[in-house]
């Protein structure tokens, strides 16, 4: 009586499991549906106007801050450096990080150079004109304020620490945030890299 059962039951055991392996699901935040693709005009750390198509071919990491800030922009920085030299030596080369300023009167182009070259040779300072990162910052819902100047001129600027994932084609993939632990990231990396 129980032999008709045990194959069906060996059956739904491997669709399951099979289910489980083509899942395309994010450890972090997905966000293939709520964001669009890549799309952005600014001005490269070496000066150069650029637009999305000249970062596609690569999986991107998008993140939004200032060279000056204190604390979250090297923190996130240097978290992305140190997860991307744990990635395999064969597909790290494959990364490129997309530091996006929202600081343009401090940050020019050699600034960012200066200053992105301390995290590794796949992160690339973006700089524009207030107008054109507004126009990059309001499609992705990112929000950035700046505060008010001090007796010396300087300034904090207030932003977003969310990091956005993109795939080869510039399609939107996930969001990373640093309540994610490292592990989480390398896997949703290694994945976005395959």
């Amino acid at each position: 009586m129980l032999k008709w059962l045990l194959p069906l039951l060996a059956a739904f055991t491997l669709t399951l499991g099979l289910a489980g392996c083509s899942d395309e699901h994010w450890r972090t935040t997905d966000i293939a549906d709520r964001m669009p693709p890549l799309d952005l005009s600014l001005t490269d750390e070496n000066g150069q106007t650029v637009d999305e198509n000249d970062y596609l071919g690569k999986p991107a990491l998008v993140f939004f801050g200032y060279t000056h800030c204190p604390d979250i922009c090297p923190v996130t920085l240097a978290r992305l450096a140190s997860v991307t030299r744990q990635l395999n030596e064969d597909v790290r080369d494959d990364l490129q990080v997309l530091f996006i300023s929202v600081d343009p009167a401090r940050d020019s182009p050699g600034v960012l150079k200066e200053y992105t070259d301390a995290f590794g040779p796949q992160f690339i300072g973006l700089t524009g004109s207030k107008a054109e990162i507004d126009a990059v910052t309001n499609r992705y819902r990112v929000n950035y304020r700046y505060g008010d100047k001090n007796e010396s001129g300087n300034y904090t600027v207030t932003h977003s620490s969310a990091v956005l994932a993109f795939d080869r084609h510039g399609e939107p993939s996930f969001l990373t945030r640093d309540t994610d632990s490292d592990a989480a990231l390398i896997s949703d990396l290694a994945k976005l890299l395959e």
